[in-house]
């Protein structure tokens, strides 16, 4: 069973608990996840299954997309629902000009401290190990990029929000500095990702449904997306039939495109590699036949 599996994360379990669950229930060692969800996050979460989980690092690597819920007038320690609050502030009165103003700072691309209550890595532990020890570290900003940021609806102390972005943001640290950018505090109250590179809800199972579809192969196997179609939104290089073979055994052949990381197809479309164009030529990330 090869391919790419996209579930409807549910409010609750931690993507490894999904992975496990989906691992349990299909009966296969080889699940592998493509970027955390948080426990109160729902929403896109692509699982690679058997051969697919060769090609899951390159698969983090595409733009997310979520519907959010900020909660105005309070912080917490997790910049989330689920934490302690631990400040408290008047929500000043809200226009949708005021709003605007302040979310255009937050479009584009600029730096982003990540969280402590995150599974970023400093010194070989997760910041959220240290942070539930009592420790507070610095961390490295990340560049970050916000493609889109609107403004859905907003309350007195509401907002509803949709991001589109590059990996690594953090829409809960976006809650937080909308919080302090009005002067009154905030924190991510729900958030459903709508979009993880190219796959979406509208392809994807709810987690609750999985037992039942797993006991009918052929309805699964439909449901899978191969692994060919999973780095869509990665610029194709097709290669002759002679090249195919040249890729197979990781030599580098000439690729008229613009330097960058690519999918390597055969004249079929079935995906040979992973690679990135240097001067012209292939240099292979990862070799797949």
């Amino acid at each position: 069973m090869d391919g790419v599996l996209v579930i409807d994360k549910p409010k609750g379990p931690t993507s490894f608990d999904v992975v496990r669950q989906v691992r349990g229930l299909l009966r296969i060692k080889k699940v592998g996840h493509t970027g955390t969800l948080d426990p109160m996050a729902t929403g896109v979460l692509p699982l690679c299954l058997g051969e697919a989980t060769k090609v899951a690092g390159f698969i983090t690597e595409g733009d997310k997309a979520y519907d959010a819920v900020v909660r105005l007038g309070a912080e917490t320690d997790t910049q989330d629902a689920e934490g302690k609050v631990v400040a408290e502030a008047p929500v000043p009165a809200l226009t949708s000009a005021l709003l605007e103003d302040v979310l255009g700072r937050f479009r584009g691309s600029f730096d982003q401290v990540p969280p402590m209550y995150s599974a970023v890595k400093v010194g070989g532990k997760r910041l959220y190990e240290l942070a539930r020890a009592g420790e507070e570290v610095e961390r490295a900003s990340r560049h970050v990029t916000v493609y889109e940021l609107v403004l859905r609806d907003f309350s007195a102390n509401q907002l509803r929000l949709s991001v589109r972005c590059s990996k690594g943001f953090f829409v809960r640290t976006l809650a937080y500095d909308i919080g302090r950018a009005l002067g009154c505090g905030a924190h991510l109250e729900a958030l459903r990702r709508t979009h993880s590179g190219p796959f979406s809800l509208a392809q994807s199972l709810p987690l609750a449904d999985l037992a039942e579809l797993a006991r009918e192969p052929e309805a699964l196997a439909k449901r899978l997306v191969p692994i060919s179609e999973a780095l869509t939104d990665l610029p194709a290089v097709r290669v002759s039939a002679a090249d195919a073979a040249r890729v197979s055994h990781g030599v580098p052949v000439e690729a008229p495109a613009h330097p960058g990381r690519v999918r390597v197809v055969d004249p079929s479309d079935a995906l040979l590699a992973v690679a990135e164009v240097v001067r012209g030529r292939l240099r292979y990330l990862r070799v797949l036949v």
